[in-house]
């Protein structure tokens, strides 16, 4: 039996990913009388998984603790997503203030093989990954609001998540601990 390339091993690990993915969503279309419900889940489900994954992340990018919010994005968008998801988004669209901003992803993974249909029009089908990146960053302290507001599913040329900085959060240690 001949060894598969670590790119071969990826893109079908990736497919399975997709494909299992796909298979959650519809059950959780058959499962809620609405979108929206589904949408709701589907954040929560990803948030659970940011909670967890995050140490992973942290163990294997070796990346320290990011010194401002478009440092972070930096670390988002070039490590994050090309570790799990193969891809690297572009950053753009950075408010005034530099506290919010826009990946743009040319391609999400998660959408291979998915058309909606018009009876699910208000299901955002990739909000998982919104739920990821708001419970990973809780885990370092940043409270964020993560958003899609373009979504190649519903016509749009580019998929586009919108991120912003809420406040950091503090860590609460019992009086006396450090």
């Amino acid at each position: 039996m001949a060894l598969r390339s670590k790119r071969q091993r990826l893109g079908l690990n990736s497919e399975l990913f997709t494909l299992t993915y796909g298979a959650l969503v519809t059950q959780l279309c058959k499962d809620y009388e609405n979108d929206e419900d589904v949408n709701k889940q589907l954040d929560k489900m990803g948030y659970n998984i940011g909670v967890r994954l995050i140490e992973d992340f942290l163990a294997r990018s070796n990346v320290g603790r990011c010194h401002d919010f478009r440092e972070t994005a930096d670390v988002i968008a070039k490590i994050a997503f090309k570790m799990y998801l193969g891809i690297t988004p572009s950053i753009t669209n950075w408010s005034p203030g530099g506290d919010e901003f826009s990946l743009i992803l040319e391609n999400n993974p998660l959408v291979d093989f998915v058309e909606l249909p018009d009876n699910h029009s208000s299901l955002i089908y990739s909000n998982l990954l919104c739920g990821v990146l708001r419970g990973a960053l809780e885990m370092v302290q940043m409270a964020v609001d993560v958003k899609f507001v373009q979504d190649t599913l519903k016509g749009d040329s580019v998929t586009e998540i919108r991120m912003k900085f809420i406040r950091r959060i503090e860590d609460n240690l019992p009086a006396g601990e450090e």
